[in-house]
């Protein structure tokens, strides 16, 4: 099957690691940098060309799209989708999880286990707002950060007053969540691939810091998940509408409880603690779902003929 994976670096351990597994599988596999796709929309039909020429006929597009472009790195895979082509994690899909906070009104909605969140715009309602979280610590998260970055742990109510100010000073979009003290630095990383998780792995805080993330310090070890850490994790994922993601859990008094919904986890460090071909798994899916719903197929005429006409499109006319 002709593949696609989108991906800005082709260098990249997780990029790499799929093209490697698509071709161990007979695959034909391109890796396509997002922002350098263009795309024509018409009511006869969609086109794509990228670097000057058209792009045709792919079976399956594995998306690799960082936080950073994800504006328009959705808006690409949904041309793919519409030209035909199956993904295991739709844009749709990709922008919900991206969003923290509708992806834990999607998760609450599901009666999946969560630390408890407020949100609020005004600066008059901050002292009811964290008295409806409750005691400090608090974790304060920036709406849309990624491996740790703009997530911070006030330890005093003043602390979190303070940070929340100086955040809606900044006019920046954020969440407040309770602080889960018996989790003691450490989170599960359960990587999602179709109906089941592949592997799981555990990530220890490094002394002086509460974020487990590999990219801020953390360490890794393989670990075995219980069965209802990986039935919440698999529930996580179909409630945002991933086919494939990282899900992190903390364990709680209460149960496991779901950090985050991640649509493009890296494969380096989970593959490394777990020895798991995890990007063998992906393109498995990719291209069992692609057969399913028929993506293999060529496409479809009225498409063919939109792509012949663009191609003789005069590029320099503007």
């Amino acid at each position: 099957m002709k593949l696609a994976i989108l991906s800005r670096n082709g260098k990249l351990y997780s990029t790499r690691r799929l093209v490697e597994a698509a071709r161990t599988a007979g695959h034909s596999v391109r890796v396509l940098d997002p922002l350098r796709c263009y795309m024509r929309i018409g009511d006869d039909g969609f086109a794509m060309r990228y670097k000057g020429r058209a792009i045709d006929g792919y079976g399956a597009v594995i998306p690799r799209i960082g936080a950073s472009i994800t504006r328009y790195g959705c808006a690409v895979l949904r041309q793919f989708e519409l030209m035909g082509s199956h993904t295991p994690n739709p844009s749709a899909a990709i922008a919900r999880a991206r969003d923290k906070l509708g992806c834990h009104q999607l998760l609450a909605a599901q009666r999946i286990g969560l630390p408890a969140t407020v949100f609020g715009d005004n600066p008059d309602d901050t002292a009811d707002l964290l008295a409806l979280l409750g005691p400090p610590p608090h974790v304060v998260k920036l709406n849309e950060g990624s491996q740790g970055a703009g997530v911070l742990l006030t330890e005093k109510l003043s602390a979190s007053r303070g940070v929340v100010e100086a955040l809606r000073g900044l006019y920046a979009n954020f969440l407040v969540q309770e602080f889960v003290a018996e989790a003691e630095g450490a989170d599960l990383r359960c990587f999602v691939v179709g109906e089941q998780v592949v592997a799981a792995m555990q990530r220890q805080a490094p002394v002086g810091d509460f974020r487990s993330n590999l990219h801020r310090g953390g360490t890794a070890t393989a670990i075995d998940t219980t069965p209802e850490e990986r039935a919440v994790a698999v529930r996580a994922a179909q409630a945002v509408g991933l086919g494939v993601a990282g899900v992190d859990l903390i364990r709680s008094h209460r149960g496991p409880l779901v950090l985050e919904v991640n649509a493009s986890p890296g494969l380096e460090g989970i593959e490394e603690a777990t020895g798991v071909d995890i990007a063998g798994k992906i393109i498995q899916l990719a291209v069992n779902g692609a057969e399913m719903s028929g993506s293999e197929r060529p496409v479809r005429p009225r498409h063919r003929r939109l792509l012949n006409r663009s191609a003789r499109l005069d590029l320099t006319r503007v």
